[in-house]
């Protein structure tokens, strides 16, 4: 786990979990990690998630999406900006993932929204990641 970059890490546990065909994984919880859940159930991209309080930050629990036994819903996971490179979108600028096939999510003064969201209230910002 590096120190640095908590969405990165929540993105290799999930890709790692999927790759071993496990139905949940168990992440050190923040709001933004949070948020991120709320935007992948959202999207169909996992079954559901939820917040279980430890005396520390609490645990965001991620039940994971496959198609039939195997298949993971998420095809993949990437992050975009990093904490040394940020990548910035205007509202004209918001990423296409695969044509509309994937969903990238900004962190925007409106909140964390999926790209679909921050084209409609005309917003840009951080791009966190890219979801297929």
């Amino acid at each position: 786990m590096s120190q640095t970059d908590p969405i990165a890490d929540m993105l290799a546990i999930i890709r790692n979990a999927l790759e071993r065909g496990r139905a949940e994984v168990s992440i050190p919880s923040s709001k933004m990690k949070e948020a991120i859940a709320r935007i992948m159930k959202q999207e169909g991209y996992i079954e559901d998630y939820s917040v279980e309080q430890d005396n520390k930050q609490g645990i965001l629990k991620i039940k994971l999406k496959y198609l039939g036994k195997y298949r993971p819903v998420i095809r993949g996971l990437k992050k975009v900006s990093k904490p040394g490179r940020r990548v910035y979108c205007t509202k004209d600028e918001i990423p296409k993932v695969l044509d509309g096939m994937g969903i990238a999510i900004i962190s925007t003064s409106k909140g964390i929204l999926s790209d679909k969201e921050a084209e409609k209230l005309g917003v840009g910002g951080e791009v966190i990641c890219y979801i297929w």
